[in-house]
């Protein structure tokens, strides 16, 4: 694990793989890692909103509940972006098979489930 974050702050050790790729396969790459950190960004940003601008839910502590969750998810991502990076970047230096990640499918499962609770707490409040 220590390896794989000292990889993350040391690019000359990942120059020193393999041999230098087409520069459009490193942006792309790049581009992907900026994607992830804006959805990170954005998962922080709706913690927040949710903390400081949701009324008081019907369960409680919902409210604070739903905040952390996105917070601790955007956090997630964004190491989760700089470490599918340097996999990916390390792969295509060494001609090897782009890393494989369920990361996605389990971010979207968890997007969901927190839709789904939003869903019952707005009916159990418009039920009320």
């Amino acid at each position: 694990m220590w390896e794989a974050i000292r990889r993350w702050f040391d690019p000359r050790e990942l120059r020193s793989v393999g041999t230098k790729p087409d520069y459009r396969f490193s942006l792309a790459n790049e581009r992907t890692f900026l994607a992830w950190l804006r959805t990170g960004l954005a998962l922080i940003a709706g913690g927040l909103a949710a903390a400081q601008f949701l009324p008081p839910l019907p369960l409680t502590h919902l409210r604070e509940a739903i905040a952390i969750a996105l917070l601790l998810l955007g956090g997630t991502v964004a190491v989760r972006a700089v470490d599918h990076w340097a996999r990916t970047e390390r792969a295509i230096r060494l001609g090897e098979e782009l890393p494989a990640s369920r990361f996605p499918a389990i971010l979207a499962l968890a997007v969901a489930v927190g839709a789904l609770l939003l869903v019952v707490a707005v009916l159990a409040r418009a039920i009320r």
